[in-house]
């Protein structure tokens, strides 16, 4: 266990506890975060890969209605079984997606998941049935037979989200350590020299689209459920943007960094519509712009810059006196 996944485990409690402690409203915004989180880790474990995808709300949409769905139509609420058809729903729809985007990089991969993302986007928007530009309203969700009411059924999601959450992000930390992980940055580097190596990069890089996809669905029934309602917004184009900005803001140094990206983005935008209600994506597109001229690698780089300064101060400590 690395100091990133204890970081988390310490983290894990201290979210629990500001549900009671902060202001409703701030909670809200850090329950919505965890989930838009994960569909940002998404985005963050492909461009690791050197993959950008602009269409990770493709995931995002299929995971919040795959969960919708089973509610609506055959009024099953439980927690659990209603995350497990999200999830159940972005595996096959990724695996078969897989075998075609695997073979396309840079501009090319981020155009074909976009286009498959927007397919979504216009077919949900067109069934009447489920709303259409509108989407439906969720029931409130219940527990294994469990159905709680008012605050309690608040804290109960809310303290669930916090730890399916950080249970994903420690899993993709590790994931991002194993083979497949170092694998995908040698795709990044130098895709050519790891098929010379007898690595598959085509495989490699379909594992870790399924990975992302599962992970973005998971978000996805994460946000719907607190806020009970899905709607064709969860796939479009603006979507899918604002987690390809959060992996820019936050950088892809550490798992930790789309988390604290994402609700430092929800932050600015609280902040940016006060400010300026009919111009506030300016305000956001400075905040991006600004990031990129002085920080390319993300707010994390700050705390990776950080931490070699004091490494290179506690290596010269010894030599201080002679």
């Amino acid at each position: 266990m690395d100091r990133t996944e204890i970081g988390l485990l310490v983290a894990l409690p201290i979210l629990i506890c500001i549900a009671f402690i902060l202001p409703k409203w701030l909670v809200n915004y850090v329950h919505v975060s965890l989930g838009t989180g994960l569909v940002a880790l998404g985005v963050m474990i492909q461009m690791r890969a050197g993959l950008v995808s602009f269409g990770q709300g493709l995931y995002f949409c299929v995971g919040g209605y795959a969960a919708g769905m089973t509610a609506k139509f055959f009024g099953i609420t439980d927690f659990f079984v209603l995350l497990v058809v999200g999830i159940l729903a972005a595996l096959v729809l990724s695996t078969v997606l897989g075998f075609l985007l695997r073979r396309y990089r840079e501009i090319f991969f981020a155009m074909l998941s976009l286009a498959v993302s927007m397919i979504l986007f216009g077919v949900l928007s067109g069934v009447e049935e489920l709303g259409s530009t509108d989407g439906f309203n969720l029931p409130t969700a219940s527990y294994l037979g469990w159905s709680p009411t008012g605050e309690t059924a608040r804290l109960t999601l809310y303290s669930l989200t916090c730890i399916i959450a950080i249970g994903c992000a420690i899993a993709l930390n590790r994931f991002l350590k194993s083979p497949i992980g170092y694998i995908n940055e040698a795709i990044r580097e130098n895709e050519l020299r790891v098929e010379y190596l007898g690595t598959s990069a085509h495989k490699a890089v379909h594992i870790t689209y399924v990975l992302a996809a599962v992970v973005s669905a998971i978000g996805g029934v994460l946000w719907a459920l607190p806020l009970g309602h899905v709607d064709p917004e969860m796939t479009n184009w603006t979507t899918s943007g604002q987690f390809v900005f959060v992996s820019i803001l936050s950088g892809i140094g550490n798992i930790a960094a789309p988390m604290i990206g994402t609700f430092l983005l929800e932050i600015i935008r609280v902040y940016a519509v006060e400010i300026s209600p009919n111009t506030w994506q300016m305000i956001l597109g400075t905040v991006m712009l600004l990031t990129i001229i002085f920080l390319p690698k993300g707010l994390w780089s700050l705390i990776a810059r950080k931490k070699t300064a004091t490494k290179q101060e506690g290596a010269a400590a010894p030599f201080a006196g002679e």
